[in-house]
């Protein structure tokens, strides 16, 4: 998937999404269908991502460190490993890998992969910068 692609401009995400962030836990939620039943799965220690498993779609996100996430660095956004996908199940591995490079998930979060070696792969995301205003 190309960089435009998965980091579409944020004035199309405003339409969709509720938005919410706390600033004294520093926690930034968005929830895409709002009272909907899903289930957690922590991509990291930052980044929880709600989801309905039968449908196969995207609850919505949570970001702890909200701050942490968006802060640049000198060489651009900081990247953080999706440690939580490697203690998934193969199909539940598989489910989340397609919400995660769709939309509204791919909206918010840009995944891509570190190579180490060439036979290990990381998956790593970086989170776009919401103006906290929009929020």
């Amino acid at each position: 998937m190309k960089h435009a692609q998965c980091c579409q401009g944020w004035a199309e995400i405003m339409k969709g999404p509720r938005i919410t962030y706390e600033e004294m836990s520093d926690t930034l939620y968005v929830s895409f269908e709002p009272g909907t039943k899903a289930t957690g799965i922590e991509l990291n220690e930052h980044i929880l991502l709600r989801i309905d498993k039968k449908r196969r779609r995207a609850i919505g996100l949570t970001f702890l460190e909200y701050s942490v996430l968006v802060q640049k660095t000198d060489l651009g956004p900081r990247r953080f490993p999706l440690t939580g996908l490697a203690g998934l199940s193969g199909e539940l591995r598989e489910v989340v890998t397609e919400i995660l490079l769709s939309p509204p998930v791919s909206d918010f979060l840009c995944v891509s992969a570190f190579t180490p070696s060439i036979l290990e792969i990381i998956p790593i995301t970086f989170l776009q910068q919401l103006p906290l205003s929009a929020a």
